[in-house]
């Protein structure tokens, strides 16, 4: 079974990648691309060629450390980023959370998501309307999530404090069928908002491990 370099925003998301893989006993090495949310917000919006370089130069040193396969923990980091075309250009099989969303796009007709910033949202919203031009598709996004996230806020106070709960509630009065958790970090808080909506949350980290390579 190959190693997995798990490539994210900042070393926290990275650290809730690699613990994705531990939970099904997958050996992986972490690379985070930031040391932070607001730098990894400013590194999502430089230009494509300083991102591609940077990244291309992270998953040569993964490889040269024996990884075999990528697993981009980050939601905004690969809508911010040509995967298919550095897959491409290293041969190196890598799984994105848009992988998923081309999928998830075709089972539902009225889908809300969340981002953690604007890049995010966009990238997501053309994946899913890409995959399904007839999907009825609601966002919102939320830095400042991300970063009590960082800060290690209590999940059931991170939902009061910034009102998930009446956002979930928004997504179900405009008819969406489920809201799809569009930012790795977003799990951290599911369960808390589980208990607050009756609307489903969409994780897609179980069917990102299935599409990696063993």
């Amino acid at each position: 079974m190959n190693t997995v370099a798990v490539l994210a925003g900042t070393p926290v998301d990275t650290q809730m990648g690699m613990d994705v893989l531990a939970r099904v006993g997958r050996s992986a090495l972490p690379f985070a691309l930031a040391e932070n949310p607001r730098a990894q917000t400013a590194f999502q919006i430089s230009s494509s060629q300083q991102k591609h370089a940077a990244v291309l130069a992270v998953l040569e040193q993964a490889m040269a450390q024996g990884c075999g396969s990528a697993f981009v923990y980050c939601n905004s980091l690969s809508a911010a980023v040509d995967f298919p075309a550095l897959s491409a250009e290293t041969s190196l099989a890598i799984v994105t959370p848009l992988d998923v969303y081309r999928d998830l796009a075709l089972r539902y007709e009225r889908l809300g998501f969340m981002a953690a910033n604007a890049q995010g949202l966009s990238g997501i919203e053309r994946v899913l309307l890409g995959a399904n031009p007839a999907l009825s598709a609601l966002g919102a996004c939320a830095l400042p999530v991300v970063l009590a996230i960082e800060e290690g806020l209590d999940p059931d106070e991170l939902v009061e404090h910034y009102g998930l709960d009446r956002l979930a509630a928004w997504f179900a009065e405009n008819g969406m069928e489920a809201l799809l958790l569009g930012c790795t970090h977003f799990p951290y808080f599911k369960a808390a908002l589980s208990r607050r909506t009756s609307l489903p949350l969409l994780d897609p980290a179980e069917e990102m491990l299935a599409r990696l390579p063993v």
